[in-house]
């Protein structure tokens, strides 16, 4: 239940002051938004980039796909061990990002192996690459997106909520405020009336 809005000039002060950080704070809540709007469209870029690299990678890849029918057990010699990320920060959201790619790589002997294996190797690298590179941007898409969502919603609670109810206590305040001020103006003049007459009459008397 909502807290019974006083009427007094103690409290037309605090919803005055309260207003003033309102309107001093949600520039900054704005700017932030739109900060985050335009990290999140970078990163977006940069992921559709990354599969277009990788779709490009997988095209020069299947120029080898008859001799990779030999089965020469590629993903036996070949794998991702690790995402290795530093911390970032975008507009005071925390992130990772992507440093490199730790590969597991097994020996093989270079006699009875066939010889495309080397380059389809460095091919598996370069996809496995781009595939934790994306991993690494969606997961920051995600971050940016939850701060956005979030930051979107502080600036609709100040903009339609939080601004305009406390614009309508201080008007109701006022209102109520003067109204008295008027209403004690007109009992001083009725007072003020009385007296007089009243030491007319005794003079009369």
């Amino acid at each position: 239940m909502a807290e019974k809005l006083r009427l007094t000039k103690n409290e037309q002060k605090k919803q005055k002051d309260a207003l003033k950080r309102f309107d001093q704070y949600l520039p900054t809540l704005r700017l932030k938004k739109q900060q985050l709007q335009v990290e999140r469209a970078k990163i977006d870029s940069s992921i559709e980039k990354l599969k277009t690299e990788k779709a490009y990678n997988k095209a020069e890849t299947y120029k080898w796909v008859d001799v990779f029918a030999e089965n020469a057990g590629l993903e036996k010699l070949i794998g991702l061990e690790q995402i290795v990320t530093t911390d970032g920060n975008i507009a005071g959201v925390d992130i990772p990002v992507f440093e490199r790619a730790v590969f597991r790589e097994e020996d093989y002997d270079f006699e009875s192996t066939p010889l495309w294996v080397d380059y389809g190797i460095e091919m598996l690298k370069k996809i496995m690459t781009i595939n934790a590179r994306i991993v690494t941007a969606e997961r920051q898409h995600e971050l940016v997106s939850e701060e956005l969502r979030i930051t979107t919603q502080r600036v609709n609670l100040f903009e339609k909520v939080m601004i305009p109810q406390t614009r309508e206590n201080i008007r109701r305040i006022t209102i109520y405020l003067g109204d008295l001020e008027i209403a004690a103006v007109v009992t001083g003049k009725i007072a003020k009336a009385k007296i007089e007459r009243n030491a007319m009459m005794e003079i009369m008397a």
